[in-house]
């Protein structure tokens, strides 16, 4: 059978989002599943989404709201609203789910596939790419040609040839024999990029096609249970405008 992979990232506790996305992997005939990290942050369901994650029996590496929410770490420096999230996440979370996040790895290589939350030069920093400059320093430890990654929140692939990086703006792409691609599948719980759609991204490796998919889902629900949870409402508003 053929396989075609759905990539996911930076789900961030979105149910709605997520429920949404996992219903067209179903129509678009996907057969396998990769996570690029930050199932859980921002949103109101970290347990609903961390158990459907894991019940996808998927490839998921470490993302900082991940790390964040099952360490201890201090987050005496951190914006207080994605700090005020954190504790209010731990708590949603039973020991065993926080000792899965806090297993995760920061990088996978899977089937010819590398996946990684932020950046593969020191994957446990998560550094973020803009641009085709921060991209080319993931290229050096980048082994395969394919990389799948998260974090911005914004679709983009980012083309290694044999004497520069080139970003090129997210768009159904078949991938060339011979290049390595560096590729932010954008995310599905909480869009950057001005579109408050869903983002995932499909690979299919018989046709060496990258689809990037946008989905509309309901906001207003997913907002309603920020607001019921009490979460800022900063976060409910972001989700309208994709910021």
């Amino acid at each position: 059978m053929d396989r075609k992979f759905a990539i996911l990232g930076d789900i961030h506790s979105n149910l709605d989002a997520l429920n949404v996305v996992l219903d067209d992997c179903r129509a678009q005939g996907v057969t396998d599943f990769l996570c690029t990290g930050d199932v859980v942050g921002y949103n109101a369901c970290p347990a609903e989404c961390l158990k459907i994650v894991r019940e996808l029996g998927c490839p998921v590496v470490m993302g900082n709201h991940d790390h964040y929410v099952s360490s201890s770490q201090n987050l005496g420096d951190f914006n207080p609203v994605a700090a005020e999230v954190i504790r209010w996440t731990r708590g949603k979370l039973s020991q065993e789910e926080l000792d899965y996040l806090s297993g995760l790895p920061f990088v996978v290589t899977s089937m010819g596939i590398t996946l990684v939350h932020a950046t593969m030069d020191c994957p446990e920093a998560f550094g973020y790419v803009f641009d085709h400059l921060q991209a080319e320093a993931n290229f050096i430890h980048q082994v395969t040609p394919l990389c799948f990654h998260g974090h911005t929140h914004c679709p983009m692939i980012y083309e290694k040839q044999v004497s520069a990086v080139y970003r090129i703006d997210a768009q159904d792409f078949k991938l060339p024999i011979g290049r390595k691609y560096f590729i932010n599948v954008g995310s599905v719980g909480q869009p950057r990029d001005g579109d408050p759609r869903a983002a995932y991204a499909v690979w299919d490796p018989k046709t060496r096609q990258v689809s990037f998919r946008r989905l509309e889902y309901d906001v207003a629900a997913a907002q309603a249970r920020i607001r019921a949870a009490g979460l800022p409402e900063r976060l409910a508003e972001r989700l309208a405008i994709g910021r």
